[in-house]
């Protein structure tokens, strides 16, 4: 490594952000671009590891402290090289993965981690801006044919992969634009939508098909997918929400995060959406049950919205600030963590469980009626207790479910293929990611549950080699997870 004292010498610095009071009053990204000479600082924070514990907390296996002393070195397309021997979209992780290899960095035994996701995402930004990242099509075509559908980020990164195997590649999706939850999910403050239409060009120009407006299983059969094309992948994520099946739930004003997060995503992008419609939290007393990112992405969205107060539950109680003995490194940290939508503002609840809903001769909710809860372990499963007099009403006008997916739709495409679920209803496969179906793969949140982008984009690479090594006898590409 370049500077064998930096991690001595140099602080971890967070990436810079724009003001709270600026970016409430818009849709772009909230964090900046590092000075190139402060990025290269962090670089040289890098250790030189015996044994780098980052390359094990990364899914994708990503080449840290090679990137990291490149960074440092000035050395940025070697560093962009690197980079993408092991991730296809490092615009997309460096912006949204929550960073398991920070958690696992041997510099966080007694010190800030290096800041690995900020300089990935500086490398790919640069290479970028130097034209480095063009489209790649394959010296020559296989013949055969492969249908990926869902195009969210394990799909894409399958698509891209068996692509440069010389395979012709069509992505269904079963919205009007591709993307997934990349799309429809992710607010614009946390990835503006040109980052994911910049990278979508270059796949299509490199010879990928994208087919929007279908809905395999609805809108065409499934079988004539399978009679069409040499294989399938199925990569439709885990798109059932979790419910909260409580009294007054069928009371207006209470919506699924997505269906609130997509409406937005969608006048951000320029569609009509009739007021009737959309889901505002404008001017309203607004409550997201959930504490996880989808919880934080409300959040953010209704400030941008003007609510009139935020409130956020979580059932499990605050986490410490720093670890607990029983969460040792190098396990991903389970603490206090602030999220720039957290920022901004509203209320933070912990050991809370809605318990039931109330509203007026309308229909429509206004009160919120709750207790606090004490969670125990049984059997190593958690249980919550309400608290003796501890219950509580809050008023309401909108109340966003934020509390994860459950699997992915049976009805349809699943049902007609006759694929096996697993005993929690995701899509089984062996261990070359093929389902009980012959040349019907698997991939992603369908059939790994509801998960981070960067495993979605490694079962995506991993495959796309199953995928591969079934069209050819033999693949070269690369298969990252077992």
């Amino acid at each position: 490594m370049g500077k064998w004292k930096g991690f001595i010498e140099i602080d971890r610095q967070k990436p810079p952000s724009r003001p709270v009071e600026e970016r409430l009053q818009d849709w772009q990204e909230v964090y900046l671009p590092y000075r190139t000479e402060d990025l290269r600082a962090q670089g040289a924070r890098c250790m030189d590891c015996g044994i780098p514990f980052c390359h094990e907390a990364c899914p994708l296996g990503n080449l840290i402290p090679d990137w990291n002393d490149l960074v440092y070195r000035d050395k940025w397309q070697p560093a962009i090289d690197r980079l993408h021997k092991t991730n296809n979209f490092p615009e997309w992780t460096g912006r949204l993965c929550p960073a398991p290899c920070e958690g696992s960095c041997v510099l966080a035994i007694n010190r800030d981690a290096v800041t690995i996701k900020s300089i990935e995402l500086s490398i790919v930004e640069r290479a970028f801006e130097e034209g480095w990242i063009r489209p790649q099509p394959p010296d020559a075509r296989t013949g055969k044919t492969v249908a990926v559908i869902g195009s969210g980020p394990s799909g894409l990164a399958a698509a891209d992969q068996l692509n440069r195997a010389g395979h012709e590649v069509t992505v269904f999706e079963r919205s009007d634009r591709i993307g997934g939850l990349l799309r429809y999910g992710i607010p614009e403050f946390k990835m503006e939508k040109r980052f994911l239409n910049r990278r979508l060009e270059i796949l299509e120009a490199g010879g990928i098909t994208f087919q929007v407006n279908t809905d395999v299983g609805v809108t065409i059969p499934a079988d004539k997918v399978r009679r069409d094309f040499d294989a399938v992948l199925l990569a439709g994520g885990a798109g059932v929400p979790r419910d909260l099946r409580v009294p007054g739930r069928e009371l207006g004003g209470i919506h699924f995060a997505m269906e609130y997060l997509t409406l937005q995503n969608r006048r951000s992008e320029g569609d009509t959406v009739d007021d009737a419609d959309f889901i505002s939290a404008a001017g309203k007393r607004v409550v997201i049950i959930g504490g996880g990112d989808t919880g934080a992405d409300c959040l953010g969205t209704a400030h941008r919205q003007g609510a009139k107060s935020v409130h956020q539950f979580e059932l499990l109680p605050r986490p410490p600030e720093r670890r607990a003995e029983t969460n040792p490194w190098p396990l991903w940290p389970q603490i206090f963590r602030v999220t720039s939508a957290h920022e901004e503002g509203g209320d933070r609840v912990y050991s809370v469980a809605t318990e039931r809903f109330s509203g007026d001769a309308s229909g429509r909710v206004t009160r919120l009626h709750a207790s606090h809860v004490e969670m125990t372990a049984e059997n190593g499963r958690p249980s919550f207790t309400p608290v003796p007099d501890s219950q509580f009403e809050l008023e309401v006008d909108l109340v966003l479910l934020a509390m994860g997916f459950t699997g992915p739709k049976r009805e349809g495409l699943l049902e007609q293929l006759g694929v096996a679920l697993t005993d929690r209803g995701n899509v089984s496969r062996d261990k070359t990611w093929m389902t009980n179906v012959e040349g019907v793969f698997t991939a992603g949140d369908m059939q790994r549950g509801q998960s981070l982008i960067v495993w979605a984009i490694a079962e995506g690479r991993s495959a796309a080699a199953g995928v591969d090594q079934y069209l050819m006898g033999e693949t070269r590409l690369p298969m990252t997870l077992p």
